[in-house]
């Protein structure tokens, strides 16, 4: 079978680049025919490796340019630009002939049902439903922009009903599609599964992603200042970059955090900071799914979550491998990361049952559901 992904670039380290690539690469080999096809980053290479079987077409649009310009220019230029997607994108399609299509919910979402190559077309989506398509223009009166937003969702919704699948990865995003009648849920894969996971016995709790507001992790220094004093020899460690880097230390300096609570910056092997942690905490104000909490399961962690939309409820089990706190409750989740703490039986318990809940989220077993879910489609359009 011959598979085409369409996404706009391959040369940023991002969570969609970065599932994308784990996806090609597993069906590449089980013997899939793979092609990509973007339209940014010229000759950039790919950021995460890709299987030598997997094709990859440059259509070099260059939508970056466009936002270099004014506004009005700007809008005139993504016009022309998207002229030029279909036609190059058709022409591409149509010598690649796959027999399935999947967009990647980016630009290409607006023309690929105008494609002519007769391949099965498909959609997912790497955010949920509410933090999908927003945009902000600070002097667009809010009549225009709440008009702008339901006509561009509303065009969304109309190419969406014409695919063959709509993948979303979790069922509380499932149930904000209602107009759609081909959603299906396959969730994004852990990018890694160590052998070498924590005992749950170091004095560290973690967490990990972009110093930015969606993150919370103010919210998560606040909730560790009500309890860092009482638990002297924990620490808290939070690994990521972001414009947000120097307000949070500042927050810590305010707090009087300094050599209880640390931002350190990215690292390329995250699985090695788990494994010398106990606890993993999601502050997040909202997730499109959460896959850090899986990552972190991999690594034998229990997990303390906002029940934020929207992820963390479709992964965790409360009391099980993690516990959910109502979203936005500072003092429950300090309340709960207390509890972790002070309880080692439970702590390790649970660490437990978070690796075996992270298997169901391996590459093997993700992969074998698109793969069932591409089988089913090819074997239907072929009656």
């Amino acid at each position: 079978m011959r598979i085409v992904y369409c996404i706009p670039a391959l040369y940023n380290p991002s969570g969609m680049e970065r599932v994308l690539t784990m996806k090609a690469n597993y069906l590449a080999l089980q013997g899939y025919e793979i092609h990509i096809v973007i339209t940014d980053g010229g000759d950039k290479p790919p950021y995460f490796p890709l299987e030598k079987s997997i094709q990859v077409h440059q259509l070099d649009i260059d939508f970056e340019e466009p936002y270099r310009h004014s506004f009005l220019r700007r809008m005139w230029l993504y016009q022309r630009k998207m002229k030029t997607l279909k036609k190059k994108m058709n022409v591409c399609l149509c010598e690649i002939k796959p027999d399935i299509t999947v967009s990647l919910l980016r630009r290409d979402i607006n023309i690929i049902n105008q494609m002519t190559d007769g391949s099965l077309k498909m959609g997912e989506i790497h955010f949920d439903r509410l933090h999908y398509r927003h945009f902000t223009v600070s002097w667009m009166p809010a009549s225009i922009y709440s008009y702008i937003q339901k006509w561009w969702m509303n065009k969304l919704i109309c190419e969406l009903k014409k695919l063959a699948k709509f993948v979303v990865l979790t069922h509380e995003d499932a149930a904000f599609w209602p107009e759609l009648s081909n959603v299906i849920v396959i969730p994004n894969p852990t990018s890694f599964f160590p052998d070498t996971v924590s005992d749950c016995t170091y004095k560290q709790v973690i967490a990990a992603g972009r110093y930015v507001d969606q993150k919370g992790f103010d919210r998560l220094i606040s909730a560790w200042q009500k309890i860092a004093d009482k638990h002297s020899d924990w620490i808290l460690k939070i690994y990521g970059d972001g414009w947000l880097r120097e307000q949070l230390q500042k927050q810590i300096v305010e707090l009087n955090l300094q050599g209880k609570c640390f931002l350190e910056h990215s690292v390329p092997d995250i699985a090695s900071k788990f494994q010398e942690s106990s606890i993993f905490v999601l502050s997040s104000r909202f997730e499109g799914f959460g896959l850090v909490i899986v990552e972190a399961m991999s690594c034998g962690l229990p997990v303390v979550s906002f029940a934020c939309h929207c992820g963390p409820r479709d992964i965790i089990s409360e009391g099980g491998d993690g516990f959910l706190v109502s979203e936005g409750d500072i003092d429950g989740l300090a309340t709960k990361i207390d509890w972790l703490i002070e309880d080692n039986e439970l702590r390790k318990k649970m660490g437990k049952m978070a690796r075996v809940k992270a298997e169901k989220y391996r590459i093997e077993e993700i992969g074998a559901q698109w793969i069932a879910l591409f089988e089913s489609l090819y074997k239907s359009e072929s009656k």
